[in-house]
């Protein structure tokens, strides 16, 4: 029981996770030569896996700052700004109430004049 709480102490001192440990280590003996002390293998996964933990961390602000964004976005498409100039009356002209129906008599009373023209000479 002593054993697991210094070794869940250490990897909390680490800050890195098994998984990340591991997959350094894998890349360190990888690349490592016939030559090389394990010392020199074991500075090599330490490296390595700072690379890890950092390339994690960028990746974690970089989301956390891209959520933001989008609810920033989202925000700003979810409530509208009300501008005073949409806000105030548009005045009615009257002449523009009476053009449209005005057309529309002068349409129908061309139409009855051409039906009455065409039905008269068939």
């Amino acid at each position: 029981m002593a054993n697991s709480n210094k070794r869940y102490s250490k990897s909390i001192k680490n800050g890195a996770s098994d998984k990340t440990i591991q997959e350094a280590e894998k890349i360190a003996n990888g690349i490592k030569k016939p030559e090389q002390s394990k010392e020199q293998t074991k500075l090599i996964t330490q490296g390595i896996q700072k690379g890890i933990e950092l390339y994690k961390k960028q990746q974690k602000a970089k989301a956390r700052e891209l959520d933001k964004h989008l609810k920033k976005a989202k925000n700003l498409i979810l409530v509208p700004k009300v501008d005073e100039e949409t806000t105030k009356e548009i005045p009615q002209n009257s002449r523009s109430n009476k053009l449209p129906w005005g057309l529309l008599v002068a349409s129908w009373i061309g139409f009855i004049c051409f039906a009455a023209f065409y039905l008269t000479k068939v």
